[in-house]
């Protein structure tokens, strides 16, 4: 790939798919680089070339690395850190963020996302609203060290997370929409339970009936997982379970992994690994993806399907779960 025109007939190529069908790629770099459309087309065809400033500008908003697109054989992998730059923000703003992203995968026609569960899914903590304002009190003041509640005792009536709620079933009514693959363990629950419990002996529960609240909450989520794995398809709690997308749920007993996403939106796909308890990092380079979904692959295949089938592994594992979560109620977490 030594000439420049066979260079931008790839790299062109490549942008077209990071795409979602409806935005047109011409217009997106008719704007981007502010040139005519009729420009826009002759570097398409490789009639003219790129500028480094042109190729800058590209990089920077679709993410891509050059070195990758030159097929330069070395270790570099470029990584998107979405709110790397500036201070931490509101939980509420983060909740955003992830709306935008879910509506991003959900403007392409073929959406798959497959998971890798250390710990419990964010999105699924929205399905009852108690559950949901513990954790977005914990995440705020215990991991992001919001200034506001410092010092403060969590209380449903006083910290119901009313707006943070509404977002979480928004991004949930969009999972849904996804066809998912999930890859569980008997611990991704404990991170959860170790903060009910970790609040509890600390006092931070403002009242018994708090405490008891969220913790029937985060039964009831359990239960209500327990349905779709059954069922074999996602919706939210009190609506009809048809019409949402597919769950294929997997139990490993064995291995226990990072909290990792994948994606497949068309033809394109990317990862998503967490960091810092919150943050993720976004990748797209083909050698990252292919990798991550090899070792994804090789967990499934140690794994047990328990949605649709397997009812006795499915029961198993649920029953599980809940007596850890029974346990905690009485003490012996």
């Amino acid at each position: 790939m030594n000439e420049p025109n066979e260079f931008q007939q790839q790299l062109f190529s490549y942008l077209k798919q990071q795409l979602p069908p409806h935005l047109s790629l011409v217009d997106e770099i008719s704007e981007l680089l502010d040139i005519s459309v009729d420009s826009v087309y002759r570097r398409i065809r490789g009639e003219k070339s790129l500028t480094l400033t042109e190729l800058k500008l590209l990089s920077g908003h679709f993410h891509f690395s050059v070195d990758q697109m030159l097929n330069l054989q070395n270790d570099s992998v470029l990584f998107q850190a979405p709110g790397l730059n500036g201070t931490v923000p509101l939980f509420s703003d983060y909740m955003k963020g992830m709306l935008e992203q879910f509506k991003y995968f959900n403007s392409f026609k073929t959406k798959q996302i497959f998971y890798l569960c250390k710990d419990i899914p964010f999105w699924y903590f929205f399905l009852y609203p108690e559950i949901a304002a513990f954790k977005v009190f914990f995440w705020s003041r215990t991991i992001n060290n919001s200034p506001e509640y410092a010092g403060q005792q969590f209380s449903l009536e006083e910290h119901p997370f009313t707006d943070c709620y509404k977002t979480g079933v928004q991004i949930l009514e969009l999972h849904n929409q996804m066809h998912s693959i999930e890859l569980w363990n008997l611990e991704s629950i404990h991170s959860t339970i170790n903060q009910i419990a970790y609040y509890k002996d600390a006092g931070i529960f403002r009242s018994k009936a708090d405490f008891e609240r969220v913790l029937e909450s985060f039964s009831l989520l359990l239960s209500h997982l327990k349905v779709q794995t059954e069922r074999g398809t996602k919706f939210l709690p009190g609506r009809d379970a048809g019409g949402g997308g597919n769950i294929e749920f997997y139990v490993n007993e064995l291995i226990l992994g990072n909290n990792t996403i994948l994606l497949k939106l068309d033809d394109t796909d990317q990862a998503m690994i967490t960091y810092n308890v919150l943050s993720y990092l976004i990748c797209r380079d083909d050698r990252f993806v292919k990798k991550a979904y090899a070792t994804f692959n090789n967990l499934l295949n140690s794994a047990a399907l328990i949605s649709k089938t397997g009812e006795k592994e499915r029961n198993k594992f649920f029953n599980k779960l809940k007596e850890k979560v029974d346990g905690l109620a009485a003490g012996n977490s």
